[in-house]
């Protein structure tokens, strides 16, 4: 097996349900193969720097996965006949993994903490101390031309 990553963009107006389902598929189709999932990172929605099929904004999914090359071909070729994948791009890490380095993999990906979702950082942000004047250190405001001239001259 190769060590993959594959990033895909779908329509932003499929709905929740309909992200969950192709993903699902894409996973299924690693697996039912012989492969492993490593992780998968919903980036969720985001704007694109040009339009792709008339759509100014996409759904982003990451994902990490060790597969067969017969595995990604049919993965790629499903991509391309949806019309409900705007873009897709597969990178080769490694050339060859053992199962024992998946399987670290798995659990390196799975024991850090999720990064919060955008409504849960700013929860995070009015949950957290606000700063206060005190805790700043005074700072002196630098005079003006007029103000040093006239505290010279008395």
């Amino acid at each position: 097996m190769r060590r993959y990553e594959t990033t895909y963009i779908l329509r932003p107006n499929l709905g929740e349900g309909k992200f969950t389902e192709i993903i699902e598929r894409t996973n299924a189709i690693i697996t039912d193969d012989g492969g492993t999932i490593i992780n998968v990172d919903r980036w969720g929605l985001r704007k694109l720097a040009y339009e792709i099929k008339k759509e100014k904004q996409g759904y982003y999914v990451y994902f990490d996965y060790a597969a067969k090359p017969s595995a990604v071909k049919e993965m790629e070729r499903i991509f391309r006949i949806d019309d409900q994948v705007l873009r897709y791009l597969t990178i080769k890490l490694a050339d060859s993994i053992d199962e024992e380095s998946v399987g670290r993999e798995v659990e390196r990906f799975s024991a850090t903490p999720a990064a919060p979702e955008e409504g849960e950082e700013q929860e995070a942000a009015e949950t957290a101390a606000p700063e206060t004047a005190e805790d700043e250190a005074p700072q002196e405001t630098p005079a003006t031309e007029g103000e040093s001239k006239s505290e010279t001259e008395e």
